[in-house]
């Protein structure tokens, strides 16, 4: 396998640079995300999201608590970035991506802190809720390959995408993370106010999965290149479950890696809707599980 970073090859010819370039123009009229305010951030507008044209990150750090293909021996270089394109009532980091937590800084600065991340050893550079962030990250990206940077890019986000963003991520973003909820439009709509949510995220699961493929490992076991999925188990949602895994199985390939995640618990606004006001029980995760056996799923979880 090619260890080397697909932004790297872009930076020798000059395209990323170029994409760096191209990408700013869109926070004038935002459309990074699915929303497509159209607000003009440049000036101080603010859309669904809440971000400006500055970029805000709430903490970087290696994070050793993520999936183990993305960790290794060093952890994940996680940036976690504030504010989100998705109104989640169920967030678990709402102080972060609703009460804009974080402090605004440069693409210099972030370019700086992938570099430091790097020599820290972690594994990749993971950009957390990064959707509404995009020129900005391709810029730190572009600043930071020129200067050492080596290591996988993992675009760890929600799956409400942009297409043209997506493909204009092509080449830069060599691991896709989305982490995908909901396949029903009155709970997409009810508990993330994006009712074109599952129509939304299909397309943009086809598309990352055209880009990298299934996950791929080197011989040590961590990620080099492809997408890895996450669903987020939510109570009394078992159909949206069957129909996310055979969507997976059967629009991507049956060798998609795949964490059927457990921890779901009530945050933020869970109080207000008597559904999703309760953990998930283990038994509901096991079935979710056997769903996916079934199905031919068989990586990541």
């Amino acid at each position: 396998m090619n260890l080397t970073p697909s932004y790297m090859k872009l930076r020798d010819t000059g395209e990323l640079w170029r994409r760096a370039e191209q990408m700013p123009p869109m926070l004038k009229k935002c459309a990074l995300c699915p929303r497509a305010c159209a607000v003009d951030r440049t000036v101080g507008e603010l859309g669904e999201c809440k971000a400006g044209a500055g970029i805000m990150v709430s903490s970087a750090f290696p994070h050793l608590g993520e999936e183990p293909p993305l960790v290794g021996m060093g952890g994940s270089g996680t940036i976690f970035l504030t504010h989100c394109n998705l109104r989640c009532v169920f967030c678990q980091n709402f102080d972060i991506s609703h009460m804009g937590r974080g402090e605004e800084v440069t693409t210099e600065e972030v370019a700086r802190m992938t570099l430091q991340l790097q020599a820290m050893g972690v594994a990749n550079i993971n950009f957390v809720t990064p959707t509404h962030y995009a020129p900005q990250i391709v810029e730190a990206v572009a600043l930071a390959a020129e200067r050492g940077l080596q290591l996988p890019i993992v675009w760890n986000c929600g799956g409400y995408e942009s297409l043209p963003v997506i493909r204009a991520l092509e080449g830069i973003v060599d691991i896709y993370m989305p982490d995908i909820k909901f396949f029903d439009k009155a709970s997409a709509e009810k508990y993330m106010a994006a009712p074109n949510y599952p129509q939304v995220v299909r397309k943009a699961l086809l598309e990352m999965h055209r880009q990298v493929g299934p996950l791929e490992l080197d011989r040590r076991g961590i990620a080099r290149k492809g997408v890895l999925i996450r669903h987020l188990v939510m109570p009394g949602h078992k159909e949206d479950t069957e129909a996310i895994l055979k969507f997976i199985a059967e629009k991507l390939s049956p060798d998609s890696y795949v964490n059927i995640m457990e921890q779901y618990h009530p945050a933020w606004r869970s109080h207000e809707f008597d559904k999703i006001n309760r953990r998930i029980t283990h038994a509901e995760w096991e079935e979710a599980c056997e769903t996916a056996r079934k199905l031919g799923l068989s990586r990541g979880f």
